[in-house]
Parts: C-alpha cells; sequence; structure tokens
C-alpha cells in the first residue's frame, strides 16, 4: 500500500546511504539527488516502473513540490545510476554484516525485452546470446537473465545481469560471493560445478550446496536433498514478488534504460521489504 510513511522509510533510508558514501549534491540542484532517487524507487514500488507517473505523484503530493520536468529528471537518474548500483550492494553488505554466518540461497528468472514475434524488430537488443530458454517454463524468452543472492527471508544481497543464452553455472563466477565464513549457500542443479564448490570451501570456508541431478557424481542422502529443495522456495517466492511489480511489459527506449529499470525494481522491492 502507498503510504507517506513509506515513502518517508525510503528517503531516509536513501538519504542516509548516501551520506555514509560522502556524496555531495551539485549546489544549485533545487531538487537532490535523494529526492530523484526516491522518486524512481516509488515508481517501481507503485507505478510499475512508470517514471512520469510517479513523478506527477510526488510533485502533487508535496514531497518533491520543485519536480523536474520529464527529460531533466530522465537524465539526472541515468547519471546516477552507477550510484544506484553502489547504493544496493551497501544496503547488501550491511544486510551480511549483521547476519554473519547464515544461510543463502542463490538463483536466476529471465526478463525478455520483448515477445519472441518481435524479436527482428527489437531496437533494444541485437544478437542470438540475448535469445535464452526458461526451462520451468519451457518456452524461450529474448532479453537478459538476472542471477540473484538472498538472504534465507527472501532479501536480495547480490545480482548480476548475464545474456539470456548465458548459463547458470557460467555466470555463478561473476557473482563476488561475499558472505561469511561457514555460510551455505543453497542452489539448484543448473549451477553444479564441483571446481568451484571445492574451491570455495577451502579458499573462504562457505558451502555451496547445489541441488543434484540423477546422474550426479556426487549424489546426496535422502535427507539432504529434502533440506535443499525446501530452503529454495523462499527464493522462488521473491522472484515472483519482484515479477509482480512489473508492467505486462518494462518500457524504455535503451538497453541501458531497460537495466536502470531493472535495478530499481531489485532496490523497492528490497527496501520494501526493509520498512
Amino acid at each position: 500500500m502507498l503510504t507517506q510513511d513509506k515513502i518517508t522509510s525510503i528517503y531516509c533510508i536513501v538519504d542516509d546511504l548516501l551520506k555514509q558514501t560522502g556524496h555531495k549534491d551539485y549546489p544549485h540542484c533545487k531538487v537532490t539527488d535523494s529526492e530523484v532517487i526516491t522518486t524512481a524507487l516509488v515508481s517501481a514500488l507503485y507505478f510499475g516502473g512508470h517514471l512520469d507517473n510517479a513523478r506527477g505523484f510526488m510533485q502533487l503530493s508535496g514531497n518533491v513540490p520543485q519536480m523536474p520536468s520529464k527529460g531533466r529528471f530522465c537524465r539526472r537518474l541515468h547519471k546516477l545510476e552507477t550510484l544506484l548500483g553502489s547504493l544496493f550492494f551497501q544496503i547488501g553488505h550491511c544486510l551480511k554484516a549483521i547476519a554473519g554466518a547464515a544461510t543463502y540461497v542463490l538463483d536466476s528468472f529471465p526478463v525478455a525485452v520483448c515477445d519472441n514475434i518481435r524479436i527482428s524488430r527489437s531496437r533494444i537488443l541485437k544478437g542470438t546470446k540475448w535469445r535464452g530458454r526458461h526451462s520451468s517454463m519451457r518456452r524461450y524468452f529474448y532479453g537478459v537473465k538476472v542471477q540473484v543472492l538472498t538472504t534465507s527471508d527472501g532479501i536480495p544481497v547480490e545480482f548480476c545481469f548475464v545474456p539470456g543464452s548465458e548459463s547458470d553455472v557460467k555466470a555463478l563466477a561473476k557473482l563476488p560471493l561475499a558472505v561469511a565464513a561457514e555460510s551455505c549457500i543453497y542452489a539448484d542443479a543448473a549451477y553444479t560445478d564441483y571446481r568451484a564448490e571445492d574451491e570455495l570451501m577451502e579458499a573462504e570456508n562457505i558451502r555451496l550446496l547445489v541441488s543434484r541431478k540423477s546422474n550426479s557424481k556426487r549424489p546426496d542422502e535422502p535427507y539432504l536433498a529434502y533440506l535443499k529443495e525446501q530452503r529454495r522456495k523462499s527464493i522462488e517466492t521473491a522472484f515472483s514478488s519482484i515479477k509482480a511489480l512489473f508492467l505486462r511489459k518494462i518500457h524504455a527506449v535503451t538497453f541501458k534504460g531497460f537495466l536502470l529499470k531493472l535495478l530499481l525494481f531489485l532496490i523497492a522491492f528490497t527496501l520494501n521489504k526493509l520498512t
């Protein structure tokens, strides 16, 4: 539910995080970067990523009375893309530091830029590397995979974007997996890499507990297979909640803008879980 308390809470968290990083606004700006980011997060959380609707709401409600024009707002938001990414990982770092040795879940979900029938006319992406397969839905898609590491409560703490055709096991090397020693990371069978499991255990004392295939060289005992399956349910619920924030189609003119909106959805979902 959209409430003033929720908006204020998001603004306070964003503003405090920016101050901790030493970020400073341009002296002549009438709207601070914290207000721009908060408006963008409100658009992701309540307006399906529609920035103009969020702009109008924040201005009419008095939260940001001197709201910039649509074009200027978008330009300022795009300039803050790197800062938004660092804010997400800053939140994730705080959550991992508080949790200590804890349980995490790793998985991915696909996000299509267009319907399959419109691939040839796509202006955002070109090439076969973006064409992937969504195994659970038994269908193909054209877009990106979002690799996400969450806590046992389904709160994202790490992420990365990879092309749709890239396998999960290959994308595993692109995540920092910077969790405390003696932590456990649960993942499905698509992340099977015995060498990575051994190296992570030897170097960081982190257990990567991957669900085993029927022909696995390291089969699980029945109790462990059941535990892995149960632990992974939290991330499936989190993915459903994140995708529920999307409209039927994520509107973006450029690929950079498409990824920026995906990042906003991830941050908005995380802050909504924390407030």
